[in-house]
């Protein structure tokens, strides 16, 4: 167990016959969760840890697989299986939203309940299919990034962020996303950027909660809804919180909804 803990730099807490799994997004690390992660320590194991590449993790362990989301789905279910969980809960902010659901249905009994958090299929609009993103966008996106990763990140984590009349937020997306590696970074907004994880939402057998910020410029309310739909059986919440992140720009009003629905 601690061979796989050390790399992916991975702690349990709190106490619970289930465990709470939660899964942090592009160019973070675990310690976007403080604000939320220990309001369900009472009930449940809370694990906690960095993908492969960021934060505290092993970077050495960062390899081709990580190319393809599904790669850090096994990541998870290495980790998982590590920890022992059964029948957990799986909590996935932006793209880990869509990690966990390879995961699942990868290893149906590791997750039966899965919540995510901003989490979109596809980035791209595709037809009838809104992501929020014409191609040519994230293109140049792409190409900003491939540039200038340190201008990338000072012009894009206040916009990903919202909350303009809290700078504090976007600052510290802004320091989270300088501090990774700039190659995984380019990489990893590829691997994210480029995805498109549609069919896979029909498939999910899991509980789902999905909860979706009013205004976020990353996965628009049409996606929300896109993945409500279809996901059999999955509850929507449109959350009053703005941006693309109310782990920590909305805590309170993020930790209300996931505990109404557990």
């Amino acid at each position: 167990m601690s061979q796989v803990f050390d790399r992916q730099n991975a702690r349990i807490s709190g106490s619970g016959a289930r465990t709470m799994l939660f899964a942090h997004g592009f160019g973070c690390d675990q310690n976007m969760w403080r604000f939320v992660a220990p309001a369900f320590e009472d009930d449940y194991r809370v694990l906690l840890f960095d993908h492969i590449g960021f934060g505290g993790s092993d970077l050495s362990a960062y390899d081709q697989r990580h190319r393809e989301l599904s790669g850090y789905a096994d990541d998870v279910i290495a980790l998982a299986r590590a920890a022992g969980v059964e029948n957990g809960i799986f909590v996935g902010h932006s793209v880990s939203a869509m990690i966990g659901i390879i995961a699942a249905q990868r290893a149906p009994e590791l997750f039966d309940t899965l919540v995510l958090v901003g989490p979109s299929p596809r980035y791209i609009d595709d037809g009838d299919y809104v992501g929020g993103f014409a191609e040519h966008q994230i293109a140049e996106l792409l190409e900003f990034l491939d540039s200038n990763h340190l201008g990338w990140s000072q012009a894009m984590a206040p916009t990903i962020m919202g909350n303009p009349d809290r700078p504090e937020l976007g600052q510290e997306l802004t320091d989270s996303f300088c501090r990774t590696d700039p190659a995984i970074a380019k990489q990893f907004a590829r691997t994210t950027f480029l995805s498109d994880n549609r069919e896979d939402l029909a498939n999910v057998k899991a509980r789902t909660l999905i909860l979706q910020c009013r205004d976020d410029v990353i996965a628009p309310l049409s996606v929300g809804e896109f993945v409500h739909d279809a996901i059999p059986g999955s509850e929507l919440v449109i959350l009053e919180a703005t941006g693309h992140c109310p782990n920590l720009s909305a805590p309170e009003e993020t930790i209300a909804a996931i505990k109404s629905f557990l």
